[in-house]
């Protein structure tokens, strides 16, 4: 597997495992979702929305959007666990999408980070290392939280390996996939 087809890939498995996580939480009333927990960011609202907020910004460098910073800056917070889950949908599907084109040229191309005060000049392939990393370490924290819930944490990591097709049958129907396009689409786009 080439570079671009690995995060063709990681991109498919970030939108499985938030699926899964946002649909293990949709029963979460608000004060739930809202309860100070021990974490790095003190709730699953929190958490989560932080999550969204770097993903929109990750995403939107690398689609060369403009306004960047002020959109991070102006974030404005999902209240409930179905809005989060709507936005984050959105946005992990811009995620697939730019990943589906990448070639091993594109891998390599520069993406500028606007900090507000500098830019930040690194790699495609080094930012969506970045922003994967960035996804399962919150996720994760998430996922710890939910264990002081009524909420059994689901398994997240169940995407990467092909063999382990029979563990996200209900899944990928449910995001209208079918392990042959998914793996087949990683080997097909690279010739574009």
């Amino acid at each position: 597997m080439d570079l671009a087809g690995h995060l063709s890939i990681q991109a498919h498995a970030n939108r499985l495992a938030n699926h899964r996580l946002h649909g293990a939480m949709a029963s979460l009333g608000a004060d739930e979702f809202h309860a100070p927990r021990t974490s790095f960011f003190p709730s699953l609202a929190a958490t989560l929305n932080h999550l969204l907020a770097v993903d929109l910004y990750y995403i939107g460098a690398l689609h060369g959007d403009a306004g960047i910073v002020q959109a991070y800056q102006h974030f404005q917070p999902a209240g409930t666990v179905a809005e989060l889950a709507a936005r984050q949908a959105v946005s992990d599907q811009r995620l697939i999408d730019y990943c589906l084109s990448l070639t091993p040229e594109r891998c390599a191309a520069e993406v500028a980070l606007d900090r507000g005060d500098h830019v930040q000049r690194d790699g495609v392939g080094h930012v969506l290392a970045h922003l994967f990393m960035h996804q399962t370490h919150h996720r994760g924290q998430a996922h710890a939280m939910l264990a002081g819930t009524t909420i059994a944490p689901p398994q997240l990591d169940e995407f990467l390996m092909p063999s382990e097709a029979h563990l996200r049958v209900a899944e990928m129907q449910a995001l209208g996939w079918r392990e042959e396009d998914v793996y087949r689409q990683v080997a097909s786009t690279r010739g574009r």
